[in-house]
């Protein structure tokens, strides 16, 4: 095992490559089965699960609030659930999220309609520093109350709703939310109605469609999704395989596609039509990508990937992308500024509020190297070129505690052959604790340097 924190050094360009690979698995459904099978009835059970910093955050959390987790073997686990409500914890018992936005979300979701609940939770400094606000609004709806008042980051109290009744929610882009909303729903009074204005990940309703009488999905006049939570069902038991996660394969994807003559297949992928907006965008725009294989499992799709190098055009995103690609971004605008052309990304605003602000860390990185971007609040333009030269400057990616900027940097070093050093390349074992393993299997070189 690598000492906790350590530093990445780059120097060298990748050489072509025929490989085939298989990335870590899906971190948003690991997450997600962890959570509504401890709330579910009897003993759920997850294969193929993602075994990183963010999955074992959300175990931690749940052990703390009496909830049996047993591993058998590696990625492979047995949850004991207690059914709806039954969350127990002492009065200000510490819940630490560590980076994982998607824990602290969906967990107070179901927090805040669990009776008798007052706990204080907390993130990494990186989590720490995310507003809340949104989610303190909507779980205010239910009957939850956070303290102190007017605090919208964590560490926060939470004290749970005493009478929760279901609400309306207009769902936006955000997939954390909507989930949070549904997963109050589940043990509020009546039914919980969310229309999706916009579509985002709908892993969490995969999940409970898995019982018949707990969520319903029909469109609506306007052609929305609106689904309806009948509180206080019954949840049936999990049995769920996850797939490879479509946001990890993405990063060696890019790094096949800027390869030239370079080939990989990359297995058993989830190919929710909600995650694969990187792969429909890039393909518009030349992209030799084909999904093989495809068969549904618990009403996901799953597949392989094959890629080949490709000569790509600019790229124009309209924001309809934004949603089944939010993770892909930063790498996108590495892709964007190694080919020709203008490309514009639009509807980006919430790249804002991420680890970082994705916006702001891509434009430095590539400003760096001579690729010229403007940005606004809403959108990139990044003006791309296939001659860049491998000039005499070192990328330098501080501790930012965004394992997507350290991966997108990766790719433009192996691609570019720019020398790169990224501090705190630890952060990348919230979500692809393999990534180092698959980039040296390609043939990619890279140095680790300790820092503690």
């Amino acid at each position: 095992m690598l000492n906790k924190s350590f530093s990445l050094y780059v120097s060298n360009s990748i050489q072509p490559f025929h490989k085939t690979t298989q990335v870590d698995s899906d971190k948003s459904v690991s997450i997600r089965s962890f959570l509504i099978g401890a709330v579910s009835h009897n003993v759920s059970e997850i294969k193929n699960v993602l075994e990183s910093d963010d999955i074992f955050s959300c175990i931690n959390c749940l052990r703390k609030l009496g909830i049996k987790i047993h591993k058998i073997k590696a990625k492979h686990y047995l949850v004991y659930g207690k059914g709806l409500g039954s969350f127990y914890a002492k009065k200000n018992t510490v819940l630490d999220c560590g980076n994982s936005g998607t824990t602290a979300r969906l967990l107070i979701g179901l927090l805040s309609t669990n009776p008798n609940i007052q706990v204080k939770i907390k993130g990494d400094h990186s989590l720490n520093r995310r507003s809340m606000v949104k989610l303190i609004n909507l779980m205010s709806d239910f009957g939850a109350a956070f303290l102190p008042k007017n605090k919208t980051n964590f560490p926060l109290t939470l004290i749970s709703s005493e009478i929760p009744i279901g609400v309306e929610y207009k769902a936006g882009v955000s997939a954390q939310l909507k989930s949070a909303v549904l997963l109050a729903g589940l043990n509020s009074n009546g039914v919980t109605n969310v229309i999706e204005e916009e579509e985002s990940r709908n892993h969490t309703e995969n999940i409970l469609l898995q019982s018949p009488n707990v969520l319903k999905i029909k469109k609506n006049n306007k052609k929305q999704n609106h689904i309806k939570v009948y509180g206080k069902s019954y949840l049936n038991s999990l049995k769920i395989n996850v797939g490879g996660d479509p946001s990890s394969a993405a990063f060696f994807t890019a790094l096949t596609l800027l390869t030239p003559n370079s080939y990989l297949k990359i297995k058993y992928v989830g190919l929710n039509p909600r995650r694969i907006g990187f792969y429909n965008l890039l393909k518009k725009y030349g992209a030799k990508i084909k999904f093989k294989n495809i068969k549904k499992i618990n009403y996901e799709s799953v597949g392989d990937i094959e890629v080949r190098g490709s000569k790509l055009k600019a790229i124009n995103a309209s924001p309809n992308y934004y949603g089944s690609a939010t993770d892909e971004y930063p790498i996108l605008f590495v892709i964007a500024a190694l080919t020709e052309g203008t490309s514009v990304f639009r509807g980006i605003k919430d790249l804002a509020n991420k680890e970082s602000n994705r916006i702001l860390e891509m434009e430095k990185i590539l400003n760096h190297i001579g690729i010229k971007c403007k940005s606004t609040k809403n959108e990139m333009k990044i003006f791309g070129t296939k001659k860049i030269k491998k000039i005499n400057t070192v990328i330098k990616v501080p501790n930012l505690g965004d394992h997507r900027i350290c991966m997108s940097t990766v790719i433009l070093s192996l691609v570019t052959g720019i020398k790169t050093e990224i501090k705190n390349f630890e952060t990348v074992k919230t979500s692809s604790p393999s990534f180092l393993e698959i980039i040296k299997s390609l043939g990619g070189k890279f140095e680790i340097k300790k820092t503690s």
